[in-house]
């Protein structure tokens, strides 16, 4: 395990949120499933139905995301934050992560259509 969780950061959280994230700190799937991948490029799709949660993933390398359509989510992060986001089709958002730094969390689908997203990583060589 790498860099472990502060625990005194969930104190607030629902108990199945504290034990995830504990349980899922170095789990790299960010997405439904991987559609494409080279040696410097991993694709992935996320769909999440109405209500529908993607569990706790650890973000370690350069990406970005795109949503397909609009919605909304809330996401619990490593940091303690829990966050509330809205989307538009075509939203796109990039995160230059360099070696070492990290991030974890979930993304609940908190909105009334179904949250899908085209994600794109920069493998580490």
């Amino acid at each position: 395990m790498s860099a472990t969780p502060n625990l005194d950061l969930y104190a607030d959280w629902p108990a199945d949120k504290r034990s995830e994230i504990i349980e899922n700190w170095d789990v790299r799937d960010v997405g439904s499933r991987v559609v494409s991948e080279t040696e410097t490029l991993r694709i992935w799709h996320l769909e999440l139905r109405l209500g529908e949660r993607a569990p706790f993933h650890r973000h370690d390398e350069s990406y970005f995301w795109t949503s397909i359509g609009p919605g909304k989510s809330r996401s619990y992060y490593h940091d303690g934050s829990v966050k509330e986001t809205e989307y538009e089709a075509g939203a796109t958002m990039h995160f230059d992560i360099s070696d070492g730094e990290f991030f974890v969390h979930d993304l609940n689908n908190t909105g009334d259509t179904t949250l899908t997203f085209v994600t794109v990583e920069f493998k580490r060589q």
